[in-house]
């Protein structure tokens, strides 16, 4: 069962940011109690300042990028890619978010403070590791954090073909196991990599009306511990 850390001493709040604005509010803190009320109010942080770094941005994508139950696409060359991949969870937590944050990606915002403040949520049982690997080797990933039926998934990495793409797809069997169609997947913003899965692009408003419907769902069976 997570950990519920004391709540944040500071107020996040987007029902007034300006419909298509993605960066709704500047400042806080990265502690746990902050980290779990932005999620919850459907934001995520991230610095706006080189690389990454402070001040820390709040942002909410108008349109926002999800998966959602009965839109997964496996296409018929990924499929062969996942029968060569073991895809685990939370066995590597630290390994994922150091590949996800490797300075010689391009367009790595993943700093230090970051890496920190996401450790400390998976310790509390809140943020969670899908991992593929192959010959005992980690070869790519994803993490993010599970809160009710939704996975708020904040970056992922691979070092070898179609890993991070199965971990996906693997993250997407776990959280839709039960055929709910109340869960979601977040990924934040759509891109033709993601896209090609099935991603789609809903309003901000609708995010927030499914959201609220998410968060009171038990947490897939998954990411208990």
């Amino acid at each position: 069962m997570p950990i519920e850390p004391p709540s944040s001493r500071w107020q996040l709040d987007i029902g007034q940011a300006t419909p298509g604005d993605d960066l709704v509010g500047i400042g806080a803190d990265l502690e746990p109690g902050t980290l779990l009320m932005a999620y919850r109010a459907g934001l995520f942080p991230m610095g706006i300042g080189a690389d990454g770094h402070e001040p820390t941005g709040w942002w909410s994508p108008d349109p926002r990028g999800v998966l959602l139950p009965g839109h997964v696409r496996i296409s018929r060359s990924l499929r062969r890619s996942l029968g060569r991949f073991d895809i685990r969870v939370d066995t590597a937590f630290c390994e994922v978010m150091q590949g996800c944050a490797d300075r010689s990606r391009q367009g790595s915002w993943i700093t230090a403070a970051i890496t920190t403040a996401y450790t400390r949520l998976y310790e509390l049982g809140w943020a969670h590791s899908v991992e593929a690997w192959r010959g005992g080797e980690l070869c790519g990933g994803l993490y993010g954090l599970a809160l009710g039926g939704l996975f708020a998934g904040e970056s992922m990495f691979h070092r070898a073909t179609d890993a991070s793409k199965c971990a996906l797809a693997g993250l997407a069997d776990l959280v839709f196991a039960d055929g709910d169609p109340r869960r979601m997947i977040d990924v934040q913003w759509a891109t033709p990599h993601l896209a090609s899965l099935g991603i789609t692009e809903i309003a901000r408003s609708d995010y927030l009306a499914r959201l609220e419907r998410s968060l009171p769902l038990p947490v897939p069976p998954a990411f208990e511990r």
